[in-house]
């Protein structure tokens, strides 16, 4: 079993290399941003960010999942090309007809978000992302069920490149502010995506089986409520807070959602390997044994990290933006436990998955998107950004619990429900603990740091662990000296 977690772990890792440096990347250009663009044109580029990922989901229908559900039902090399290039040829035909749409009512969509058509041109460039975004993911898939993450990095990375000396160049020698950071956006995606067709041309080649794409609509289509009550819960907080509040406030919270990222890029490489990999384990017994220790693990590191980052997040945001964005730090601890709260949902929803039965999904997710917008609205007028924050963490919990519930019914696994509840706490009581007494930056890294000795005396980990551990600690020690 610990082989099968050291290979995910593996995995995880190098496909999360390229979102690692992209992360950076980003966070290092946020000096960039926040002193050519102000919190209002921040704030714009987060919402036509969060249309994308509705219409994303909209149009994808789920047929991500059904790729890679699809993909692994048999070895055979005929079908899974054929699984490809229908997958393929949805995805750009949907895609192209929602690029033409957004260009053809570009002032409509400004006027419904911004109230002024004002912002057109920047609706047209987001449609035109949202395009090259999907199809170039339809690609990178290619690598993901393959098991490639070598090739998977290096698009990413050259895509990366890209896309940073663009957006240099258009926002600080051009100054074309907003229209730069989303135009340099859709720059490497689209020359990457244009090599990656010319690679895969075999694979991509005109075939589209009617009968397989209706059985993996059928497979797909219930986790589109999905999708979209999941957008919900990761973007809709923008729209309550440029109607509720003010596009300012948008570009602050963004802030705190960038800084809290790093949560997100642990949950990206996760995901990105995580069905491939727990598909492809075809023994049931093993499989629950494996899922019942990932999710333990993910949770572990997600909360040690959520811990640093928001104990670090005033020393962070000094060291990256400028003055006017440091009130941002005050939501970076709900929105970082919130993404540990999503990675431990990614891992309970894969039973569902592999049982086949996703066709109730919604019933969990759809209750979590209701809960979610009843908080925005309940929250947001009287607390702003905080508000959005808390509803954000809220919903979160509440979805994995949810989840939770839900695949054990139909895919039971033996997860190590006491452990993960003691890695929540732990983490959760010295992060409030840090923020009450206004810990110094010091005493905050040791906090920080300090974070796995805090769970030995508790009973933590097993006695195959502590071994580990032990070892681990003498390979260290002569490096420490």
């Amino acid at each position: 079993m610990y082989e099968r977690i050291r290979q995910l772990l593996g995995h995880s890792f190098v496909y999360g290399l390229g979102s690692l440096v992209a992360r950076v990347l980003a966070v290092l250009l946020l000096p960039l941003y926040t002193r050519y663009l102000d919190r209002a044109d921040y704030g714009h580029i987060e919402v036509l960010i969060a249309l994308s990922a509705v219409l994303t989901a909209f149009v994808q229908a789920g047929m991500k999942s059904a790729f890679f559900r699809f993909y692994f039902d048999t070895p055979d090399p005929a079908h899974r090309v054929l699984v490809v290039r229908t997958a393929f040829w949805y995805t750009m035909v949907s895609s192209t007809a929602v690029l033409l749409a957004g260009l053809a009512f570009a002032g409509e969509v400004s006027n419904l978000l911004f109230a002024s058509d004002d912002y057109a041109n920047l609706v047209r460039a987001s449609f035109v992302g949202l395009w090259a975004a999907m199809n170039y993911e339809q690609m990178g898939s290619l690598f993901r069920v393959e098991q490639r993450p070598i090739g998977f990095v290096t698009a990413t990375l050259a895509n990366v490149a890209i896309t940073i000396a663009a957006t240099v160049v258009l926002v600080v020698v051009f100054e074309k502010g907003a229209m730069g950071v989303l135009v340099g956006n859709v720059a490497g995606t689209l020359v990457v995506y244009a090599v990656l067709l010319a690679y895969r041309r075999y694979q991509l080649g005109l075939q589209f089986d009617r009968a397989l794409f209706r059985e993996m609509n059928r497979f797909g289509m219930p986790l589109m409520p999905s999708a979209v009550a999941l957008w919900l819960m990761n973007f809709s907080d923008r729209f309550f807070l440029v109607k509720l509040a003010d596009a300012a406030e948008v570009g602050l919270y963004s802030i705190g959602v960038r800084l809290a990222s790093a949560i997100t890029l642990v949950v990206t490489a996760f995901r990105t390997a995580w069905p491939a990999f727990a598909y492809a384990i075809e023994d049931d017994a093993e499989a629950r044994r494996t899922y019942g220790f990932v999710l333990t693990y993910v949770v572990y590191v997600t909360c040690w990290l959520a811990l640093a980052l928001s104990l670090l997040a005033p020393w962070l945001l000094r060291l990256i933006t400028t003055p006017q964005y440091y009130a941002a730090e005050n939501v970076v601890a709900p929105l970082a436990f919130g993404g540990a709260a999503f990675a431990a949902y990614v891992v309970v929803q894969i039973g569902i998955g592999r049982a086949r039965r996703t066709r109730s999904n919604w019933l969990v997710t759809g209750a979590a998107a209701i809960l979610n917008v009843v908080l925005n609205l309940t929250l947001i007028p009287s607390h702003g950004r905080m508000g959005a924050a808390i509803a954000t963490v809220a919903t979160y919990g509440a979805l994995f619990v949810g989840m939770a519930w839900r695949a054990q019914k139909v895919y039971r696994v033996p997860y190590q429900w006491r452990r993960v509840a003691l890695i929540a706490a732990v983490a959760v009581a010295v992060t409030i603990a840090g923020k009450l007494l206004d810990v110094p930056l010091v005493i905050a890294l040791a906090l920080a740091a300090a974070y796995p000795l805090a769970l030995l005396p508790l009973g933590f980990y097993l006695p195959v662990e502590r071994e580990r551990l032990r070892l681990a600690g003498r390979r260290l020690l002569p490096l420490l000296r």
